[in-house]
């Protein structure tokens, strides 16, 4: 397999990308299908009460009085009648639209809704490319769905006008209701059953669709590397966001290391400045601390100030992980840290003495991560 051949799977960032481009996974057929249901099984079960609001506006219509005629107003009689029709409408309306929206947001997902691809595109405006598509393969395809559509659509009307051809006919021949119920209850079937027609018409296609678009934003090998540079930086922003994270973490803490005695280290991933004034603590204070970026900016510092900065990993974590900066250490640590002391006052007499071997009692002993280190 060549780098350039597409032939991996698409990645979630390539999948949004395409999506925010207006290339999203939809169904037409399933949105208008649970559309038109939700329609039906409102006209069915909000006709009468559509019919008594249109009854009610069309008797007051037409109720008359001298004080109407002397004073007629068919502008006010239309806005009454259309505002006792507009609730139910309202209300079918609503429906229609909101099932749609849910319909094609539980397949799309509300994550894939770019405001940006309503807004108009030169691209898409394009007649070349409006003729490319009907003409290509894409538009034959459109072309069979369609056809298919109109065949299992078309069937569905046959066989629903077959069964009630007899009371159509007959509608004549009844009352003013009973002609109004049949026809409504015979309207609403239909749409019950164009809508099942669409379903399956969608369930077909969903699949296909899902099929095609993961074809389509297929990947190379060279995509991948691409992205994965895109996503985590070229090795130069990466140095240059290192040294903007250094720069940050020295910034706030040249100060505190000023101040310092000696710097204790794990050696890399640890470092503590800690100070030692008897006039002002009885005991060795932490004033500065950190790991990664910051201990290498106190490691730094601690060269620039001729700071002694002794390796000593054990009692490096467990300063770091039992004293807050500005505070003074544990109790349980004077010991190991009057041994460092002691070294560091006969390092600046210029003494050549040994590094001591540095106790750190057992509950106070910690791994990198924070956790205590099980006893011997």
């Amino acid at each position: 397999m060549s780098e350039g051949e597409k032939t991996l799977a698409p990645t979630e960032k390539r999948l949004k990308d395409a999506a925010r481009d207006g290339d999203t996974l939809r169904s037409r057929d399933l949105a208008v299908a649970a559309g038109m249901l939700v329609g039906a099984a409102a006209l069915r079960l909000g006709g009468p009460w559509l019919f008594d609001q249109l009854a009610s506006g069309l008797r007051l219509g037409l109720d008359w009085n001298r004080a109407e005629i002397d004073d007629f107003d068919p502008g006010r009689l239309l806005i009454g009648l259309a505002l006792r029709a507009l609730p139910p409408l309202l209300v079918l309306g609503g429906g229609i639209i909101g099932v749609t929206l849910v319909a094609q947001l539980g397949i799309t997902g509300p994550g894939r809704m770019v405001g940006g691809n309503m807004l108009p595109k030169a691209r898409r405006m394009n007649p070349v490319s409006g003729l490319a598509r009907m003409f290509g393969p894409q538009g034959w395809i459109e072309v069979g769905k369609g056809l298919l559509k109109i065949g299992l659509l078309g069937s569905i009307a046959w066989v629903w006008g077959r069964g009630r051809i007899e009371g159509l006919i007959a509608l004549g021949g009844a009352g003013l209701a009973g002609q109004l119920a049949y026809a409504w209850a015979a309207l609403t079937s239909l749409l019950f059953m164009l809508a099942a027609g669409l379903m399956v018409l969608g369930l077909i296609d969903f699949p296909i669709q899902w099929i095609r678009r993961r074809r389509r934003l297929r990947m190379s090998l060279q995509d991948m590397r691409d992205e994965h540079k895109e996503a985590n930086g070229a090795p130069e922003a990466k140095a240059a966001m290192r040294r903007r994270q250094r720069q940050v973490a020295m910034s706030g803490i040249v100060r505190a290391v000023q101040g310092a005695s000696f710097v204790i280290t794990n050696p890399t991933h640890f470092a503590v400045a800690l100070s030692w004034d008897p006039d002002k603590a009885p005991a060795p204070v932490v004033v500065a601390k950190g790991r990664g970026e910051k201990a290498l900016a106190i490691r730094e510092l601690a060269g620039e100030y001729a700071l002694p900065c002794l390796e000593f990993p054990g009692l490096a974590r467990s300063v770091y992980y039992t004293t807050q900066e500005r505070q003074m250490i544990r109790e349980e640590l004077y010991g190991a840290v009057a041994g460092v002391l002691a070294f560091v006052f006969a390092l600046k007499r210029g003494e050549g003495v040994a590094a001591p071997a540095i106790e750190v009692p057992v509950e106070l002993r910690f791994d990198a991560d924070g956790r205590l280190e099980p006893a011997p």
